[in-house]
């Protein structure tokens, strides 16, 4: 199990895909590697501008897996809390970053990364009342 600081890669399913504009913003020339993955067992809703992932057995999520170069991973992580208005064990945050495993699609290995998932009151929200995305394709959405 990963502590809080752990350098894992992240799972990226919305504004920070490549094209999209937290991307450039964020992870340019910040990344070793940036590759096609799926989460599985989470399902994508729309939100104002920016998607959610809720969890959902049987449900995928197609995004990127992508690692951070080791000198910027701390920097980064940081700034992408921030970004995802996370803060560890703050009741009004908007998601919540957690180990996942996801599916690298160029050869179906499974590595651990973070993920930003929905809060629980957010998840509850969703779940009654948000727009799903069909195909967990933030890309696709429209």
């Amino acid at each position: 199990m990963a502590t809080p600081s752990t350098p894992l890669p992240f799972f990226v399913y919305g504004t920070l895909r490549p094209g999209e504009p937290n991307h450039d913003l964020f992870l340019r020339g910040r990344t070793a590697s940036e590759e096609r993955a799926r989460l599985h067992d989470a399902a994508l809703y729309d939100g104002p501008g920016y998607p959610y992932a809720v969890g959902a057995p049987g449900s995928v999520i197609v995004g990127e897996l992508v690692t951070a170069r080791p000198e910027a991973h701390p920097q980064l992580l940081r700034e992408l809390d921030r970004l995802e208005d996370y803060a560890p064990g703050d009741p009004a945050n908007l998601y919540e970053r957690v180990e996942r495993r996801v599916t690298r699609d160029a050869d179906g290995t499974s590595v651990r990364a973070w993920v930003y998932l929905a809060a629980p009151a957010v998840t509850a929200r969703l779940r009654t009342h948000g727009k799903l995305i069909e195909g967990g394709d933030w890309l696709n959405r429209r």
